[in-house]
């Protein structure tokens, strides 16, 4: 009978007067931190370069021993437990990856479960699991080395090692700051979608703003020697920045960051009309007569979105698909961001992008129209709440005038 085993889903973690500070520095690295971090959240730490979120993401592993204070994982002290064992049981990814090049991609993977003693059968199942949840296939990526691989290849094999032995916690310092623009969005929606299937407790630190507003549940922004600036939702940031230290993190544009907040599978998509690779050039021609459409979506033999193409393509290619059309060259998943989707409208001159499942299939289409509707919306739900608050505060301000007349006693001054 094979063995089963449970998924560990997030943990609780509280800093309590957490510092760090190192000999001969005047000043702590890291100094008095307390935070609570719900089970199965992800918060993200934002702020400049060396104001310590680096090292107070390390501390809660352990990989920097803390000064002062106390860590608590699921209510444990783990301050004084064996740091070897605590992280085995705390995943931690890194940029670029960090993989052992002499490995293989499935030995990087295997390290913690066969380090901790699983038995054969379930590490080599358990590598199978992760290749395929992070989206590379096993049978082609289990033996290739780290320098076979892409940039952003090599960090999702760097997550699947981080979730290896199922730890409850996943500790991520910039994981994807050292890969291109595109790169990043996609790793970024794959985050999101490998966490609304396993609920682990995320801490991520990264110095862009854009990406902690895309990811976190809670963002902490953090000044020099990590103290809080302001710890909150990215909505409650947003639309009301604690001080002028966070307005310069949100910058212009609150509105536009808000497109960060809502998801592509949160809005409307288009059934756009698509033909494969393998359908006759006759058939396309009927096809595009009979839907009253000027433009349809070919895709490859898994289904995956391969060229846009027009009718005057397919007059010109002379009864050849290999010449007709124009090549896909962005897609956005249902986890990226209306932001995202926005960025990819942009770059393309007929105003929309397609949309992808998790193995790259297509699933619909977004375009500029949707997107400007959901802008419209957030600018005029932006306007009706500064005029709420701008009559709370003529209201606030005429009691404030109605109780200095009225004087002492109630009895209105002369």
């Amino acid at each position: 009978m094979p063995e089963t085993t449970t998924a560990a889903h997030g943990a609780s973690i509280e800093l309590e007067n957490l510092s760090k500070r190192y000999p001969g520095s005047a000043l702590p690295a890291v100094d008095n931190v307390s935070m609570e971090i719900k089970a199965g959240e992800t918060v993200v730490f934002v702020g400049p370069s060396g104001c310590g979120k680096s090292t107070t993401l390390k501390m809660i592993n352990r990989l920097i021993e803390p000064t002062g204070g106390r860590i608590r994982i699921d209510g444990e002290d783990v301050t004084g437990i064996d740091p070897v064992k605590l992280r085995r049981k705390v995943g931690y990814a890194i940029q670029s990856a960090g993989l052992f090049p002499h490995m293989t991609v499935a030995q990087n993977i295997a390290l913690v479960p066969r380090m901790t003693g699983w038995p054969k059968k379930r590490i080599r199942d358990r590598v199978e699991e992760l290749l395929d949840l992070v989206g590379l296939d096993p049978g082609e990526f289990r033996g290739r080395y780290p320098r076979q691989l892409s940039g952003g290849q090599q960090q999702r094999v760097g997550v699947a090692r981080a979730l290896a032995a199922d730890p409850p916690v996943l500790l991520m310092d910039e994981p994807f700051g050292a890969v291109d623009p595109i790169t990043r969005d996609h790793l970024q929606d794959e985050l999101i979608r490998l966490q609304h299937e396993l609920h682990k407790t995320i801490v991520f630190v990264t110095h862009d703003f854009d990406e902690a507003i895309k990811l976190g549940d809670r963002i902490a922004v953090l000044r020099e020697r990590s103290h809080i600036a302001q710890f909150d939702t990215p909505e409650a940031i947003l639309t009301n920045p604690a001080d002028d230290f966070v307005s310069g993190f949100v910058g212009a544009g609150a509105a536009l960051k808000r497109l960060n907040l809502t998801r592509v599978r949160d809005v409307e998509m288009r059934d756009y009309p698509t033909v494969t690779v393998d359908t006759p050039l006759q058939q396309i021609f009927g096809f595009l007569r009979g839907s009253g459409t000027n433009e349809i979506l070919l895709l490859d033999k898994r289904r995956r979105p391969y060229k846009w193409l027009r009718r005057g393509d397919l007059m010109r290619a002379k009864g050849s698909l290999a010449r007709a059309g124009t090549l896909v060259h962005d897609t956005v998943t249902r986890d990226a961001t209306l932001r995202d989707a926005l960025e990819a409208v942009l770059t393309d001159n007929a105003g929309r992008v397609a949309v992808t499942g998790r193995r790259g299939e297509y699933i619909g289409v977004v375009d500029m129209e949707t997107l400007m509707n959901s802008v419209h919306e957030l600018l005029e739900a932006d306007r009706l709440e500064a005029m709420e608050a701008q009559h709370e505060l003529e209201e606030a301000r005429a009691h404030q005038t109605h109780l200095e007349q009225e004087g002492p006693g109630g009895v209105t001054k002369a």
